[in-house]
């Protein structure tokens, strides 16, 4: 068995956090500058999502590692741990700092000062914002044409690329949150509506949070590759001579392009031990060159009989 991995693109987190930093500066000189509770709440959002982009690199990065003693399939789960730890800390970090500055805006308001700053800083951090989303949208379609965008989301082994696709999609929510909340106060003379329009920004930071949670925790427990793939593993075991059929397989993905296969065979009575060798080495070669992201392959000699008996009784493991 050898494990390989595979180093995913990182342009779309470069060019997101890059856009991230120069924003969250921004941001932030503005709200010093005018007092806008909502423009430090995005000042905030800007400043987690530039750390949630380094912690995304650093986990691209330790999930290259190859196998050693204590991880023998290598450390391609260090991608989708990190992506969990990116979820938690919008929760908590992103939305508990803007919930927590909403409401002190509230109870005690402060009128904004000098708003054209405000508004100029908004419009900028729109054009970054926006540009750093369509970028990520159009890397995320072009790996999966014709998928609706949800459930290219849904069915996505790559966190990194929905990740940063959700957070932009957030940020720019934010931004029309924060623009109608400093309209507004301004507008109505009402300044507490600038500290609700950072809860809100709180909101959709914690509704964001909770999706990219549940997307990575399947991914970090394991998930199975798509069927497609499933299929063709078991069409290709089925064509090497001597398999009298291919019972089952079952897959789970360590990291993107990292996949883990076990295979119930059933292969002819007549073959001997060196004949079942020569078509196991031949499927495994079959099967690699077909799906490169297959990091290990397992064999389990199984009839068709015995299988279904197991199956019935609820105690097949493969291998």
């Amino acid at each position: 068995m050898t494990v390989s991995s595979a180093n995913p693109s990182r342009t779309i987190i470069y060019v997101a956090l890059a856009g991230n930093m120069l924003v969250a500066v921004t941001k932030f000189a503005a709200a010093a500058w005018t007092g806008s509770s909502a423009m430090l709440s995005e000042g905030i959002h800007s400043l987690v999502d530039s750390g949630n982009e380094l912690l995304l690199l650093y986990g691209m990065h330790r999930s290259t590692g190859g196998p050693d003693r204590d991880h023998p399939l290598g450390h391609g789960r260090e991608i989708y741990f990190w992506s969990f730890v990116v979820a938690l800390l919008i929760f908590t970090v992103g939305a508990g700092a803007s919930v927590y500055e909403g409401v002190a805006h509230v109870l005690q308001p402060r009128p904004i000062e000098d708003v054209h700053v405000n508004y100029a800083v908004l419009g900028l951090s729109v054009l970054f914002e926006g540009s750093s989303w369509w970028f990520a949208l159009r890397k995320f379609r072009k790996a999966r044409p014709g998928a609706g965008l949800f459930r290219a989301i849904r069915h996505s082994k790559d966190p990194p690329s929905f990740i940063v696709l959700l957070e932009d999609s957030a940020a720019i929510a934010g931004l029309l949150i924060a623009f109608i909340g400093v309209y507004l106060s301004v507008t109505l003379k009402m300044p507490l509506l600038d500290g609700i329009a950072s809860i809100f920004i709180g909101l959709v930071l914690a509704a964001t949070a909770l999706v990219l949670a549940r997307e990575t925790k399947g991914l970090l427990i394991g998930e199975s590759a798509h069927q497609a793939t499933l299929d063709s593993i078991l069409h290709i075991a089925e064509e090497i001579d001597g398999v009298v059929h291919a019972n089952n397989v079952l897959t789970v993905h360590l990291a993107p392009q990292q996949i883990l296969v076990a295979l119930s065979v059933e292969f002819s009575d007549e073959l001997r031990s060196p004949d079942i060798e020569a078509c196991v080495i031949e499927m495994e070669k079959r099967v690699l060159a077909q799906h490169p992201a297959v990091v290990a392959l397992f064999i389990k000699p199984q009839t068709s009989h015995h299988f279904e008996e197991t199956e019935r009784s609820g105690s097949q493991r493969i291998p």
